[in-house]
């Protein structure tokens, strides 16, 4: 059986955002915000709020349970210092919690994400089975050459 830990990540996320797109809908303000303070202008993807609930999704999975605060820390960034002249080093700008807690309700609400009291969220059975079954999808579509020996 082919888990999440099996594939390749970004392959991994394309798959659960093709899958994501036919089940959530995409909130009508992704378009005009920013993905963190550390950013000048939006997101230029088109599929942005599928490819980062897909993300956000395989997150909660692999480091379960994790809360909003963390997760803002991981889509995070460097923040340059108080003006474009300063010499001094940049800091870290944590990623836009709107956007991750958003995405968090969507899964939440296809039973995909569970909230654990206290904790942060949690993936579900139906999260694991939606996982694998992306995670054997891509399995298969990958291109793997140095199997073909021992076919």
């Amino acid at each position: 059986m082919v888990n999440i830990y099996d594939v390749p990540a970004d392959a991994l996320i394309e798959e659960i955002a093709e899958r994501l797109a036919e089940r959530i809908d995409e909130p009508e303000w992704v378009e005009f915000t920013k993905s963190g303070s550390n950013r000048e202008l939006p997101p230029e993807q088109d599929d942005f709020w599928h490819v980062r609930t897909a993300s956000v999704l395989r997150k909660v999975a692999q480091n379960q349970p994790i809360g909003l605060e963390r997760l803002a820390t991981e889509y995070g960034g460097k923040k340059s210092g108080s003006n474009r002249y300063s010499v001094a080093p940049g800091s870290h700008a944590p990623g836009s919690r709107k956007i991750i807690r958003a995405a968090l309700q969507a899964l939440e609400e296809e039973d995909l994400v569970e909230t654990a009291q206290g904790e942060g969220r949690r993936i579900t059975e139906t999260g694991h089975t939606f996982l694998n079954e992306a995670a054997e999808a891509t399995f298969e579509a990958i291109d793997r050459p140095e199997l073909e020996r021992y076919a």
